[in-house]
């Protein structure tokens, strides 16, 4: 098994708190994406869409894509769970996870693609959108902050996979100067936290 990596994207990351909260060690391939490794007539065929973290199991088999290479993390090694306990805990995890994904992340990683120069001359970029992105990362995370103010995690009393999601975006907000606003109390307690345990720094 080895799960291929990269250190200057947020993705990647979010799998590497995941494995630091399951306590598994995964032989590990770098890939420098700002060379294009990720993009080699190698590593397309073992994963198409160039996207980086992917996970080869020992039997040849790829699986792309964060919360899918969490998910098999989370079959093959179930505690601690991250992912909710029981029909009703796991459909609330995957709610306040998705919402993660599509109310902040989507917007941070949106204001990235078209305001950083990382991505210049790479995609086409829309500056107008990207601060339309950085806004509504502002305002998603005032109202984060309002759910934060009824629970210790975005899901309820646990740490949960949707925890690492707001973290890491949230985070990777720096990159555009996205930050937790002032009044977002909170959201800075959570954020303070969670930042605190030893898997952030993974």
């Amino acid at each position: 098994m080895k799960l291929y990596d990269t250190t200057l994207a947020p993705n990647p990351r979010r799998v590497r708190i995941f494995l630091a909260e399951k306590g598994l060690s995964v032989p590990i391939v770098p890939l420098d994406i700002s060379k294009g490794e990720n993009r080699t007539p190698e590593m397309l065929a073992r994963n198409p869409l160039g996207g980086v973290p992917f996970l080869e199991l020992d039997d040849g088999t790829v699986i792309a894509e964060s919360i899918a290479i969490c998910r098999y993390f989370e079959r093959t090694h179930p505690e601690p769970p991250l992912f909710g306990v029981g029909a009703k805990g796991e459909a609330w995890v995957e709610m306040w996870q998705r919402r993660m994904e599509l109310e902040l992340f989507r917007h941070v990683t949106g204001a990235f693609q078209n305001l950083h120069p990382f991505f210049k001359g790479r995609i086409e970029q829309v500056p107008e959108y990207g601060e339309v992105c950085r806004r509504n990362a502002a305002t998603r995370m005032r109202w984060l902050d309002g759910e934060l103010a009824k629970r210790p995690f975005v899901a309820g009393d646990a740490y949960t996979v949707a925890d690492i999601t707001a973290l890491v975006a949230i985070d990777f907000g720096r990159q555009t100067e996205i930050r937790i606003p002032e009044e977002c109390e909170s959201l800075k307690r959570w954020h303070a936290a969670v930042s605190g345990r030893p898997s952030a720094k993974a």
